[in-house]
Order: C-alpha cells, then sequence, then structure tokens
C-alpha cells in the first residue's frame, strides 16, 4: 500500500493542478506495481506555508516558485546565490 507525500509551498499550485498530480502519480505508481494497487495507493499533497521552504540556505516562497516557473528553474536560483 503505497504513500506518495507531495509537498508544495502554499498557493502555488491550483486545486486542478493539485488533482492532476493525484491522478498522474497514482497512474505512476499503478504503472509500477500493477492495476491491483490502484485502490490502495495513496497520494497526500501537503502545503507548506510560504517562507518556510528553504533552497541552498535560502527560504522559498510562493512568488520566487511562481517566478521559477516563469522564468525556468535555472536562471532564477542563479540569481538567488
Amino acid at each position: 500500500m503505497p504513500l506518495v507525500n507531495v509537498k508544495v509551498i502554499e498557493g502555488v499550485f491550483s486545486q486542478e493542478q493539485k488533482r492532476q498530480m493525484i491522478a498522474r502519480l497514482t497512474d505512476t505508481m499503478v504503472e509500477i506495481e500493477g492495476e491491483a494497487m490502484r485502490g490502495v495507493t495513496w497520494v497526500v499533497v501537503e502545503e507548506v506555508q510560504s517562507g518556510d521552504w528553504g533552497i541552498g540556505g535560502q527560504a522559498m516562497g510562493a512568488e520566487d516558485v511562481k517566478a521559477l516557473q516563469a522564468q525556468g528553474a535555472e536562471p532564477a536560483l542563479a540569481g538567488r546565490a
């Protein structure tokens, strides 16, 4: 009975995007383990308060993640060093 725990910064993903995460992660686990596991595969999406998440010693908030989404991860992170 797999449990997939996904942590995201609050305010970044819509309810529909979180539903897609749940569906696609479940499908991925079923591809690995077999269809019989679909009904017992749990996916939990937890939101972490903006600013309570850090990368490379720097706190990240929702606006930082949205900048990453808009610009691509490497340029945005390079500016935070």
